[in-house]
């Protein structure tokens, strides 16, 4: 479970690194613009992702700590028990997306919404914890659905 763990502390530890060094920048400064893509202090928002939910910091802060504790409930006892998703990369898709969880926890906690601050300007303004909770989830379907087709395949012997 290390990989699990450390992989979670690793995700906390550079997104708040990183939402203090923005944070030291004025609100609405662009810190870093290179084309297409600019890293910008914005105000925490108090939505989720993609605007939705705005003002919903409260509710959102609830899921939240229930996600986590889903998410440390499946991965400490009953992902083990499902051997086709105990592996290494299997726990370490689990803790990008806990480390994300509560890399934006803290944020809601402590300012009462979340610093987004890396802007492709295509693509709504984003976090390193949003980052992590996106690659988790893809990474931990593909282990899914890829475990489905493992299992579904028909016996030669």
């Amino acid at each position: 479970m290390w990989s699990f763990f450390l992989t979670a502390l690793g995700v906390v530890v550079a997104d708040q690194l990183t939402k203090l060094w923005v944070r030291s920048y004025p609100e609405s400064q662009t810190i870093f613009q290179a084309g297409f893509f600019r890293l910008i202090h914005l105000k925490p928002h108090t939505g989720a992702a993609f605007g939705l939910f705005q003002d919903q910091s409260f509710a959102l802060t609830i899921v939240a700590i229930v996600g986590i504790a889903l998410l440390l409930v499946y991965a400490l006892i009953i992902r083990p028990r499902f051997s086709p998703l105990d592996s290494r990369l299997t726990r370490t898709a689990l803790g990008l997306i806990l480390g994300g969880a509560i890399g934006n926890l803290i944020d809601r906690l402590c300012l009462g919404g979340v610093t987004d601050f890396i802007d492709f300007t295509f693509w709504p303004v984003f976090n390193i914890a949003d980052s992590a909770i996106t690659v988790g989830v893809i990474l931990f379907a593909y282990f899914y659905l890829r475990s489905l087709r493992s299992d579904s395949k028909p016996d030669d012997g």
